[in-house]
């Protein structure tokens, strides 16, 4: 679409509708897009024929560190994501810029593994387009410029949004759209395991593609099988809320390399590749046996995955059974069991910071034993995850703002939609 005719369609209202379908509110969503439509002409003032493309952060509502295992999850798509002004261009080099960082640039040409450049926004946008060239679509240039409204450290993985933000350009751009949502999920763990270089599961770039709220299952990592759920947590008269502690990520990349580490070395012991093939009466038999080469904190970590790994099922269940009590009870106990037997809530090279649990007992008191709340994501640092009444959110929102800072609690809505285009 001509940039001044997109220009002239937001502030008409022709894409309210739209704005209201991902986001629940048009006033923010009108003044987001105009500005990075302006930002985009300044700096790409050639382009005249534009795209726009979001794609959504995500909350893990069950199944904590239970799909780099083939294991099962609950999660879903919310409205806060990534948006892309995006155009083709013929030089052959994708060029990227954010309000985050300045440009880079990533020649279509070369796309080979840099090692220099691993944890580099460039790295993942050459892994993706190398993922494209694995199955056959060679992604040309491209001028992209990328919004985010997903805050940094708040657990609702904005690196799975980036590249399933990425990878929805290249597939309508350069492959007429026909990747699909889990594809574009591979492509985008494929790029952050081996090209930006850290090791994740598929759960976060699933989630963020698909939309929705869809209870995931990895027990064929190459297929997994997605349902989705057909269930309001407002209409059921509550809120999920996440509070960013303002604890830092920064330096705990061997703590959650740790945690599939160590799931999959009691799997091996036992003989098999990972937890999801192993029989947990077996494990628990065996634990004697395991302990002779074994350290107590794989065991124990072992006993999570057995454990939450029902428990997503068994959420999900409720959800579609519309128990919200037996739900609540899930998640509280799969909080309980990171705390206990994953031991993320904290790093173990600093036990002194504790702000997820200081969060959590919070949260606890204030809710006043309705609802629930447990560590949202990878844990270790972050945020932590409650679902609150909804009329006792301003009283949540307030108490946790009055610890962690002002604008520290988010208040999430689930969205329908993953990675989309949202005109042409």
């Amino acid at each position: 679409m001509n940039l001044s005719e997109l220009i002239n369609n937001i502030n008409s209202g022709a894409l309210d509708d739209r704005f209201r379908s991902l986001y629940g509110s048009v006033t923010p969503q009108r003044i987001r897009f105009l500005s990075a439509c302006e930002r985009f002409s300044r700096l790409y003032p050639e382009q005249d024929e534009i795209q726009i493309f979001s794609a959504s952060g995500r909350t893990e509502i069950g199944g904590n560190h239970t799909d780099h295992q083939h294991g099962c999850v609950l999660a879903a798509a919310v409205n806060m994501d990534m948006i892309a002004v995006a155009a083709p261009n013929d030089s052959g080099v994708i060029r990227f810029s954010s309000e985050q960082c300045p440009e880079c640039t990533v020649s279509t040409d070369d796309l080979a593994v840099h090692e220099e450049e691993k944890g580099t926004t460039a790295s993942l946008i050459r892994g993706i387009a190398a993922g494209f060239a694995n199955i056959g679509t060679a992604a040309g240039g491209l001028d992209i410029l990328v919004s985010s409204d997903i805050p940094t450290g708040s657990g609702l993985s904005s690196s799975a949004a980036f590249e399933v933000l990425i990878g929805t350009v290249i597939d309508c751009i350069y492959n007429g759209g026909e990747a699909g949502a889990e594809k574009i999920a591979r492509i985008g763990q494929a790029a952050e395991n081996l090209y930006f270089g850290k090791a994740s599961g598929l759960m976060d770039q699933m989630a963020s593609a698909l939309g929705g709220l869809a209870a995931i299952d990895f027990e064929v990592p190459d297929s997994p099988r997605a349902d989705r759920i057909d269930f309001s947590i407002e209409d059921a008269g509550y809120c999920i809320c996440i509070t960013d502690t303002g604890s830092s990520h920064a330096d705990l990349s061997d703590d959650y390399s740790a945690v599939p580490a160590e799931m999959k070395h009691i799997a091996q012991t036992m003989g098999y590749s990972v937890l999801r093939e192993a029989d947990e009466e077996e494990f628990y038999r065996l634990i004697p046996e395991l302990r002779k080469v074994c350290s107590d904190r794989e065991i124990l970590r072992a006993a999570h995955f057995f454990a939450e790994n029902e428990r997503a099922i068994l959420e999900a269940q409720a959800l579609r059974n519309g128990d919200t009590e037996e739900f609540f009870e899930l998640v509280n106990a799969s909080g309980d069991s990171s705390a206990q037997l994953l031991q993320n809530l904290y790093p173990p090279s600093s036990p002194q910071s504790q702000s997820i649990p200081l969060a959590i007992m919070l949260s606890k008191r204030i809710l006043r034993g309705s609802g629930a709340v447990r560590v949202h994501g990878g844990g270790f640092a972050g945020t932590v995850q409650a679902f609150v009444p909804i009329y006792t959110v301003r009283e949540y929102i307030d108490g946790m703002e009055r610890v962690f800072g002002k604008g520290s609690c988010h208040v999430l809505r689930i969205r329908n939609e993953g990675g989309v285009r949202i005109i042409m």
